[in-house]
């Protein structure tokens, strides 16, 4: 079992920046891909990237892509979200998520463990 807890969020003017994290419990961090989704009102929950168990590889939407990365520590049971040049279409309420695949999915079906979420207002 593994509990996710997300942190960092908050109201940001467009072309700011946030940096959330997610806290995990449990001593198998490591063996996890780690996702985050995202959220938006009236909207699909949908994917915004994903890291390996590793930290070596990392995954995007297209539409966070240059301006989003995902890292990892896993010697502290977190995984990051730095959000750079935020719009207004990145507000929205951010998920991380734990998987037990080897390939990082991109689909909610391929995640195990979801944290609560934690809201990202962007202001134009």
């Amino acid at each position: 079992q593994v509990q996710l807890v997300e942190s960092g969020g908050g109201l940001v003017q467009a072309g700011g920046s946030l940096r959330l994290s997610c806290a995990a419990s449990g001593r198998t961090f490591g063996s996890y891909v780690m996702g985050w989704f995202r959220q938006a009102p009236g909207k699909e929950r949908e994917f915004v990237g994903s890291i390996t168990g590793s930290g070596i590889s990392t995954y995007y939407a297209d539409s966070v892509k240059g301006r989003f990365t995902i890292s990892r520590d896993n010697a502290k049971n977190t995984v990051y979200l730095q959000m750079n040049s935020l719009k207004p279409g990145d507000t929205a309420v951010y998920y991380c998520a734990a998987s037990s695949r080897i390939y990082p999915p991109r689909n909610m079906d391929g995640y195990d463990y979801w944290g609560q979420g934690t809201q990202v207002t962007v202001s134009s």
